[in-house]
């Protein structure tokens, strides 16, 4: 096939249609290259339950074989349970996934050993130079004998690792729906709770690539919808959902509302910082709320602001030392787990932080949940540049506000601030605005969208 690789190399992974796209014959060739790349001996391949990944992953162990690689395929794994791997065998690794992508695509998530993130500037450049010139040349003839392809199953010892870091085993009995959209948690989920006092309900866990249900992306509210009628009707304590590759979780209160995943960082801070005595480094993206840094510096710890996305994250972790790291696209990242994200851990986290006590969720996370919040507004826009300049134009010089551009654009004052971001891969502006009412926030959200859609 003609690929073009221009339009599946992302910044963090390779993502695209499969078979218009991308092909196995391309993953055989990504496989030799990753294995060249990293110059490693052995490495590790898991895959998700989309109808293509079982092909395009065995085509990349080929590849990589073919390079005198020692290959263990893990099989059909969540996102996380591939980090798992690779931390715990300290080998590269390639994950098969979309994540929450429609059923026609297809991708790669690739690290280092130790689950070490790969990224453009951390080697995605350099196997992409490689298949593109293999595409053009042919690729040239291994040397040597070619390496091994093993089986090897990691669930019960990924459910164990977790289980470790969390202590459920005496919370009260709890009441959990639990929403996979027919991904990975549905694979995972049961081993990793199996034998806590959690009553699990379980929704849509029939691994099925092509989302009959709906879509695995809970960041989305309409994919929301059945889990928040589902936790009312059982009265459940909590509501938890997945998305395609398990890699993210989102969280619903006793009464089926949001939980926002700043809630859920600033929660999860707290009780990484009482495990570590109340010292360590916390990361959070620029778009997390006011409540995170706060929550950080009241329970002892020192709040590190980034730009968004998991690579500047997980450098960060890897720079500072940080024990934690919490995203507003409900991505967490944790010391303990190789500094890479993991849901299911965020995930155990609030079970053992609810079953510890008492009350309501929505009591528990209240304390948490300080400002008011507008989410994440997209607007189409022809120049993201012309947009952005704009805005600035428009609060610079206001007494009282501050302006930065660490990731786009952000305008801040005592009580409010908002953030704009230019897509990489749209013509879109992404707009976070939050303040300490409702009221301000609609107001300050309202004006950067009239500027932005100007």
């Amino acid at each position: 096939m003609a690929a073009d690789l221009s339009q599946i190399v992302k910044a963090y992974d390779v993502r695209g249609v499969v078979p218009d796209q991308w092909d196995e014959t391309l993953a055989e060739l990504f496989g030799a290259a990753f294995a060249q790349v990293t110059g490693a001996d052995a490495i590790v391949i898991g895959h998700d339950m989309r109808p293509s990944s079982p092909g395009l992953s065995h085509a990349f162990a080929r590849g990589a074989a073919a390079r005198g690689v020692d290959v263990t395929e893990i099989g059909l794994c969540s996102t996380d349970q591939l980090y798992y791997a690779s931390g715990a065998f300290n080998l590269p690794g390639a994950m098969f996934t979309a994540s929450h992508n429609p059923a026609q695509y297809n991708g790669i998530k690739m690290c280092r050993a130790g689950a070490a993130p790969v990224g453009q500037d951390t080697g995605l450049a350099d196997i992409r130079a490689l298949v593109e010139r293999w595409i053009d040349e042919g690729a040239p003839q291994p040397q040597g004998a070619p390496g091994t392809v093993t089986r090897r199953d990691t669930l019960e010892d990924y459910a164990a690792h977790l289980r470790s870091l969390v202590d459920l085993t005496s919370i009260r009995p709890l009441k959990a729906v639990v929403d996979a959209g027919n991904g990975m948690g549905g694979h995972t989920v049961p081993t990793v709770l199996a034998g806590l006092p959690i009553d699990l309900v379980p929704m849509y866990f029939e691994l099925d690539g092509t989302f009959p249900n709906h879509e695995a992306n809970p960041l989305d509210p309409k994919n929301i919808v059945d889990l928040q009628r589902r936790v009312r009707e059982e009265h459940a304590d909590i509501g938890i959902a997945f998305d395609g590759d398990a890699d993210r979780c989102f969280v619903v209160d006793e009464r089926g509302e949001p939980v926002s995943p700043s809630a859920v960082t600033a929660l999860v801070a707290a009780r990484e910082l009482a495990k570590h005595g109340g010292k360590g480094t916390v990361i959070h993206n620029l778009i997390t709320s006011w409540s995170v840094p706060e929550v950080v510096r009241e329970h002892g710890g020192t709040p590190v602001r980034t730009r968004v996305g998991h690579s500047f994250i997980k450098a960060e972790m890897a720079h500072s030392g940080a024990i934690f790291g919490g995203e507003h696209s409900a991505h967490y990242y944790f010391k303990d787990f190789w500094n890479a994200d993991t849901g299911m851990l965020a995930a155990l986290h609030v079970l053992a932080a609810l079953g510890g006590q008492d009350g309501p969720l929505s009591q528990l996370v209240a304390e948490y949940d300080r400002y008011a919040g507008s989410g994440e507004i997209n607007s189409t826009v022809d120049d993201q540049r012309g947009r952005l300049a704009a805005i600035k134009a428009a609060y610079e010089g206001q007494e009282g506000v501050e302006i930065d551009e660490l990731d786009g654009l952000t305008v801040s004052s005592a009580d409010w601030w908002f953030n704009v971001r230019p897509s990489n891969t749209e013509p879109l502006l992404r707009l976070n605005a939050e303040a300490r009412d409702e009221a301000t926030m609609a107001k300050v959200r309202d004006e950067a969208l009239e500027i932005i859609r100007g």
